[in-house]
């Protein structure tokens, strides 16, 4: 697996699938993972996306294998998004589609907002514009199981608010697996210091064609409160799924897939 180096010492992993026709150019679609997981979280997807389109999984700072952050690391949403310019820059991506999912789709829709030029559209499935208003309350909690008993635990005590009362037990215990292997150093310092994130303030700077999608039993807010912030970005559809997670990339990789990808098709 490729890396880029961001500063002395500390990595970014990533992976690129490309299972487009050889002799077209194909656009590129860079995907953003949530808290706690890596850029193995799109696998499912890559079927679906990889044979139109470029895709790009970093796993995000302090993720996966990218370079474990210490517990002190003095975090903001304005480090993910120096992160993801510097590795668009390295790969030469001037303008490309972001997928984003949970808290990634926070950090895209910052980005977004920010650089404009550069996001041709953006997706954001199940994903929170102020984590206070959502979270807020379980941050707190989730921070003291994870310094008490390790991150998987608390993998595990949330997964089925993840993925839904349908998930399997091996999916559970797949993505418990995953989430769990996350280094709690890394979890705990973005626990800590992003609690009082909120996009909202960005929303109305998003130029790009935009999809957000969220759940009728999501656990990140109504689906009028979602509608009440989506209608904030000037070219945006919502699409509901009739679903009990809140992780729905996850727990509906094929259907989510399926909609993005016409989405993007639209697009263009």
């Amino acid at each position: 697996m490729p890396t880029l180096s961001l500063s002395h010492g500390v990595d970014l992993a990533y992976q690129i699938d490309d299972f487009t026709d050889p002799w077209t150019t194909p656009e590129t679609v860079v995907c953003l993972h949530g808290l706690a997981e890596g850029g193995i979280a799109w696998r499912s997807w890559v079927p679906t996306l990889g044979r139109h389109y470029r895709v790009v999984r970093p796993d995000q700072r302090g993720f996966a294998a990218s370079t474990p952050m210490p517990e002190d690391f003095d975090w903001s949403l304005d480090v993910f998004i120096a992160d993801l310019v510097k590795l668009v820059d390295t790969l030469e991506l001037p303008r490309f589609h972001l997928v984003s999912a949970k808290f990634g789709g926070t950090v895209a829709m910052r980005f977004a907002a920010q650089y404009p030029e550069r996001v041709s559209s953006l997706s954001v499935i199940s994903s929170p514009v102020s984590l206070r208003k959502s979270l807020g309350d379980q941050i707190p909690w989730w921070r003291e199981v994870v310094a008490k008993e390790g991150v998987r635990k608390w993998a595990n005590m949330t997964m089925q608010g993840r993925l839904g009362r349908n998930a399997t037990p091996a999916e559970s215990a797949w993505w418990t697996d995953l989430m769990g292997s996350a280094p709690a150093s890394t979890v705990i310092g973005i626990m800590r210091n992003l609690v009082e994130v909120d996009v909202t303030a960005d929303l109305k700077a998003i130029r790009c064609p935009t999809l957000i999608a969220t759940t009728t039993g999501s656990g990140l807010g109504s689906v009028e409160s979602v509608k009440e912030w989506q209608r904030q970005i000037p070219d945006s559809k919502l699409v509901v799924l009739d679903s009990d997670s809140y992780h729905v990339a996850a727990a509906e990789p094929d259907e989510c897939a399926a909609i993005v990808l016409r989405f993007l098709q639209e697009t263009n």
